[in-house]
Parts: structure tokens; C-alpha cells; sequence
């Protein structure tokens, strides 16, 4: 769609703007089919644009899911206007700047964004289950065992496929392995809660020192430890063993003060939940990288794969795996 009809809707849907010095700009933002524009009005007017396809069925439901999330007390872009049949979000612009942009700070200084992105994601994952239900209308479908086996396929199909160019027969060998299998089916037998499906740098927006969360139209019942992981081993930043174990003793001594237990078994899922995650961001970024053309997202590679070897050499189930990523 092209700027000056963006302009114009904008226009129209919002009279009140000074639209004098009105500016328009693409957002150049990850790998989504979705399109973003900064409106700037004036000074105190700033606007993001969202653009969505309309033929994705979980494009439409963003509002719902952010209208949702602030009710309960969730910090989230708040939603201005929705043009369903054009596929137009109006929203506040939170700024420029995301976790992401401060990995360069010290600890000291990153340590409380971090901790303040917890927070919020804690608000999610506590939410009763009766609270969650109206939700359920909304939301892709549940972390299961066909979901986790479908994100390590994308693994191996995306990145030891197309950008390893490893064999079809050797990646149906590794792929079949008992061990993949058992924690797929593993995973799924655990109650689940709300999770934000991709909960990285670069979807926590900090503003006023607080974080912000965004690009949670992938939500959907799973493991608290999957969202955990997307953060702790987020392979747009490094963050080192002792920053995580900081961060995962944060996470369990507030969630031990919303009365919930942290038992003996966090550790473990939390390892599996890792290389799940792992699997299917390397798997994303050998498809944007290699199918979509988002040449950016292959610089990633080396750090996810090596946070992958490190996972899953802790699960003795997955030898001849750590074998053959030791040799990549």
C-alpha cells in the first residue's frame, strides 16, 4: 500500500492530528509479513502503522490480544484504531528503543531491563486459567507434541538443510532419533500457561525505563520455561552463564512470591525448552535467510549453534546429535 493512501487513512481516522508536517517512514523489522510505518505529526504526535496481511489468520487477532494483556495489567502498545477491512492498526509508539539496543550497556545498567521485562512476562504466566479461557478463540493452536516435533523438523529442514546443505538421508537419520521424540511427548504432558511465543531483545521495547512488549500475536497456551529460553538464549544477544543464572533465580524467586512452586523439574524443561527454541530460530533464520531473502538473519547462525551445541550436550539422550554438531 503506498504511503500517501497510508497518509490518507491516517487522516481521516484521526482529524485532530496536526497533519501540516506530517512524515511517514517504513520500519524495517524482522522477518514479518507484516509492514510497519512511523507517523510523525508533531513533536507529542507519533503514531505506528501497522500494515497486515489479511489472508494470516493470527494477523487479526492482535487487537484482541492486546486489548487482553492490558486489562490485565500487562504493558503493551495501546491500541488507537483498527481498520479491519483494510488490515490497519493505529498504535502507540513506545520508541526506538528495545532491549536489543542496549547490549553494548554494562550489566549494572541492562540487569534492571531485564529484570522489568520479567515482570511482565510473570503477569502473563500467572493469569488463572478461567481468565485465559476467553482468550482461547484468539489464539494459534497449544504447544503440543506435534508442534515441538514440527520445530525441530524446521531445523533440520531450514538450517542443516538449506544452509548446511546437510544430506535428506542424513537429516531423516538424526531427525528420527528416539531421544527428539520422547521430548516432544515429554514437554506436552506438563500443564500450560500463557506464553508470548517469541519473547526476545528485540520484542521488549524499554521505555522510561520500563519494558514494553510487542509482537505478541503469536501467543498461545505453553511452557513458562519456552519463553524463559527465548530470552535467556536469545541468540541476538550474548549473555553469559552468570547473567543467566542471575536472571533465572529472579524469575523463580518472584514467581515463588505469587505463591507459585518452582519444583524439581524447572531445570530440566527449562534445558528442553532451550533447544526447542534454539531448533526453531535456526530454522527461521536458514528460511528468512535463504527463502524470504532476509540475508541479515543468517549472521545469527554461529551464536544460535552454538548455544544449541551447548543445550543439548546436557541431555544424554541426544549423543549422536551432539556428535554431528560438534563436526558443523
Amino acid at each position: 500500500m503506498r504511503t500517501a493512501l497510508l497518509l490518507r487513512q491516517t487522516r481521516v481516522h484521526f482529524p485532530r492530528l496536526d497533519v501540516g508536517q506530517i512524515r511517514i517512514r517504513p520500519i524495517e523489522k524482522g522477518g514479518s509479513d507484516r509492514k510497519f510505518y512511523r507517523i510523525h505529526c508533531a513533536a507529542d504526535q507519533m503514531l505506528i502503522l501497522v500494515k497486515y496481511n489479511l489472508e494470516r489468520e493470527e494477523n487479526r487477532h492482535y487487537v484482541h490480544i492486546a486489548q487482553f494483556l492490558a486489562k490485565n495489567g500487562i504493558r503493551v502498545p495501546e491500541i488507537y484504531f483498527h481498520d479491519l477491512t483494510e488490515g490497519l492498526i493505529w498504535i502507540e509508539d513506545l520508541g526506538e528503543r528495545d532491549l536489543y539496543s542496549y547490549q553494548h550497556e554494562s550489566w549494572l545498567v541492562r540487569r534492571a531491563f531485564y529484570e522489568s521485562a520479567l515482570d511482565e512476562i510473570i503477569k502473563l504466566h500467572s493469569l488463572p486459567e478461567s481468565v485465559c479461557a476467553e482468550m482461547k478463540q484468539y489464539l494459534p493452536a497449544e504447544f503440543n507434541a506435534a508442534l515441538y516435533r514440527w520445530e525441530q523438523k524446521y531445523f533440520f529442514d531450514n538450517c542443516l538443510g538449506r544452509y548446511f546443505s546437510v544430506s535428506e538421508s542424513k537429516r531423516k537419520e538424526l531427525a528420527a532419533l528416539p531421544g527428539l521424540r520422547e521430548i516432544a511427548k515429554h514437554l506436552a504432558t506438563f500443564p500450560r500457561v500463557l506464553v508470548h511465543r517469541d519473547f526476545q531483545s528485540q520484542n521488549i521495547i524499554i521505555r522510561s525505563g520500563q519494558a514494553h512488549l510487542i509482537d505478541f500475536q503469536g501467543m498461545r497456551p505453553g511452557l513458562a520455561q519456552y519463553d524463559l529460553a527465548s530470552l535467556l538464549y536469545d541468540p541476538y544477544v550474548d549473555v553469559t552463564d552468570a547473567e543467566r543464572d542471575e536472571l533465572i533465580a529472579y524469575y523463580r524467586h518472584r514467581q515463588l512470591e505469587n505463591g507459585i512452586a518452582i519444583n524439581g523439574d524447572f531445570e530440566l524443561k527449562l534445558r528442553l525448552c532451550a533447544m526447542q527454541r534454539l531448533m526453531q530460530a535456526l530454522g527461521a533464520y536458514g528460511f528468512l535467510g535463504l527463502v524470504k531473502g532476509h540475508k541479515h538473519f543468517l549472521q545469527y547462525i554461529p551464536n544460535a549453534l552454538s548455544s544449541l551445541r551447548a543445550v543439548v550436550a546436557t541431555i544424554e539422550s541426544l549423543q549422536p546429535l551432539v556428535s554431528f554438531l560438534a563436526e558443523v
